[in-house]
């Protein structure tokens, strides 16, 4: 038993380290230019033996996009967890999690409406469900957030909750750490900015408001 117990630890490692490296490949290249050789080739083992463990491409990748909903999920469990917090400040923090991530290159990019990859996730029940999660509880802080008016009761809130899904997945952070000399900090500064209080100036928003 003891070394049945060893060969599962060691699958799981390397299971561990095939979905970390596709994980941070698709946040740098994207699902169409990542490669399963390029993921096998980065972890250390040959193709075969990675799709003993993955069978397609598409299997792979979507490994990686649970792996980041489920620390999404544990994430969202630490802000239930503070007390006398508000629904924005959680929101907030949610939408900065997402963009420490991208910028640290552990952030895939959502898939293209018609990929393959949308495809096999939509058919992934683990995912789904992993989805429909994240979904429910940021959209219960959306809405306890705009009952209580810190956020545009005007929009539905299915439109905040996609304003969030494109955060964090922005490739607007990216060009502005390599093309504009912005800090990590001032880069999500300014982006949570635009996320929550718009482009429009103080005399504009409350025209609006």
């Amino acid at each position: 038993m003891a070394g049945v117990s060893f060969k599962l630890q060691v699958r799981q490692v390397r299971e561990d380290a095939i979905v970390a490296s596709a994980n941070r490949l698709l946040a740098e290249k994207g699902y169409d230019a990542m490669t399963v050789d390029e993921v096998a080739a980065d972890v250390g083992i040959a193709k075969t033996s990675l799709y003993k463990h993955f069978t397609s491409k598409e299997e792979l990748a979507a490994a990686a996009m649970i792996r980041v909903l489920d620390q999404a999920l544990a994430f969202l469990a630490t802000l239930e967890a503070r007390a006398k917090v508000s629904a924005l400040s959680q929101l907030k923090a949610v939408a900065r999690w997402a963009m420490q991530g991208q910028l640290a290159g552990e952030m895939p990019s959502l898939p293209a409406q018609n990929s393959a990859l949308r495809a096999a996730l939509m058919a992934n029940k683990i995912y789904i469900d992993r989805l429909i999660q994240v979904s429910d509880k940021l959209g219960a802080w959306i809405t306890a957030a705009q009952k209580s008016g810190q956020l545009n009761r005007k929009l539905p809130a299915e439109i905040v909750l996609y304003t969030m899904f494109a955060r964090a997945c922005d490739p607007v952070l990216g060009l502005l750490k390599s093309n504009a000399g912005y800090s990590d900090e001032q880069i999500i500064s300014m982006l949570l900015t635009t996320c929550f209080d718009g482009l429009a100036g103080p005399t504009a928003q409350l025209t609006l408001a």
